[in-house]
């Protein structure tokens, strides 16, 4: 019998729950057989230089299987690097798989978002185009819930209950003083107003919510902004923004580029965004002339595992489980996907989807779903939204702190 060896990844930008996943990809891959299951470190770009661990020499009880599940960030590590067309450099193809030919490796998977899904297309494209018998299977992974076909995508549920819990916090902060004070937050999103929508939930039966939310998928215009602003400010003494990063005026410019910050861009061509929430927040100030702040959740709201939704953890170790089950079976050049059968009672299944649909389509919120001022989200986006955030997972704690699972040696 031939081995069954697995190689799994972790790419992109982590998640709370990203762990959760490479849990279900070696437990379930054990499970159902495997001789070895690798983990390639820093994604594809790790394993051109041939880094890599047996997963079994850091995995040993089912202890630490419940802490990898806990423990944020990229157990693996991460990259943001992009595959070339095979056509352009062919070599970097054979490199790849040589590496993971010499390793006897029947399944590859690939946890992560947009740019990973475009690794497993090319991947198992070169792998059919070649005859080779590797399987490659992308897991989904992303805060940004940006993804196409899958309902939503594990990760966002956490960022999203972050969001919310911080915004109330904030929101009750701001009422500290008894004078005006307009506080901005910025919240992750290039393209997609997900995570900026999900600051909506901190609206209930205890908490007025976020005044305006301002999201990608509509123009910003800063003077309509600052009337807003403005016309609150006579009945309201503090006003609580939640606004994208990616927000983006009528020719195209990111609000942030009004700033004198620099910024980077990486391999896949992707701008750095920050700073508008501190230029909407000077602006607001010289206008107004009252007191403001700027709060940046940056990459708190990916990392909050101490109050991860126990629906969006679970859901990411199915997705592995059943990324793992396809590729046992034959299935490649696919991802898994989350398929909402309700949502109320919430039910949600795993489904099976053609790599090719899915890779660089980018799932926006629905014009829709936004109100036609363009500054707040509808009652259908919560009504999405609030099924993904319930219930939690407990840490597990050690002197009073979460106890995480990592590769660091103790000194």
């Amino acid at each position: 019998m031939s081995k069954k060896n697995v190689m799994v990844g972790q790419s992109g930008g982590p998640t709370a729950v990203i762990n959760s996943s490479l849990a279900g990809v070696y437990k379930v891959a054990k499970d159902r057989g495997a001789d070895t299951v690798y983990g390639m470190l820093h994604g594809i770009q790790g394993l051109l230089e041939e880094k890599y661990v047996d997963l079994s020499e850091h995995i040993h009880t089912d202890l630490d299987i419940e802490l990898l599940k806990r423990t944020p960030s990229s157990f693996l590590g991460s990259c943001r690097y992009k595959l070339p067309n095979s056509k352009d450099k062919p070599e970097i193809y054979e490199k790849i798989f040589d590496i993971l030919n010499k390793l006897e490796i029947d399944s590859f998977f690939y946890i992560g978002g947009n740019d990973s899904m475009d690794t497993i297309n090319k991947l198992s494209d070169y792998a059919l185009e070649k005859g080779s018998k590797i399987h490659f299977i992308g897991v989904p992974k992303t805060i940004d819930n940006d993804l196409a076909v899958t309902d939503h995508t594990p990760g966002f549920g956490s960022a999203a209950k972050f969001i919310g819990t911080v915004t109330k916090e904030v929101i009750r902060d701001g009422l500290v003083y008894d004078a005006n004070v307009v506080t901005v937050m910025e919240i992750m999103g290039r393209n997609a107003g997900w995570l900026t929508g999900a600051a909506a939930l901190a609206k209930c039966e205890d908490c007025e919510g976020p005044d305006l939310l301002y999201l990608p998928e509509v123009e910003f215009d800063v003077q309509k902004f600052v009337d807003s602003v403005k016309e609150i400010m006579k009945t309201k003494r503090s006003i609580i923004v939640a606004v994208s990063e990616g927000i983006r005026l009528g020719d195209g410019r990111y609000v942030c580029e009004l700033t004198d910050a620099a910024s980077q861009v990486d391999s896949f061509g992707h701008r750095t965004l920050a700073g508008a929430a501190r230029f909407l927040a000077n602006t607001i100030a010289k206008e107004c002339g009252c007191k403001t702040r700027a709060i940046e959740f940056a990459t708190l709201q990916r990392c909050g595992s101490h109050i991860v939704s126990r629906v969006d953890i679970t859901e990411a170790f199915q997705v592995a489980g059943a990324a793992v089950k396809a590729a046992f079976e034959g299935e490649t050049g696919k991802m898994i996907t989350l398929k909402r059968e309700s949502s109320d009672p919430y039910i949600c299944t795993t489904d099976i989807y053609d790599i090719h649909e899915i890779a660089n389509v980018e799932k926006k919120v629905p014009r829709e779903w936004i109100n036609e001022e363009g500054n707040y989200v509808t009652p259908e986006f919560l009504n999405y939204i609030r099924p993904l955030i319930q219930a939690e997972l407990t840490p597990i704690m050690t002197d009073g702190l979460p106890r995480h699972l990592t590769m660091f040696v103790k000194r």
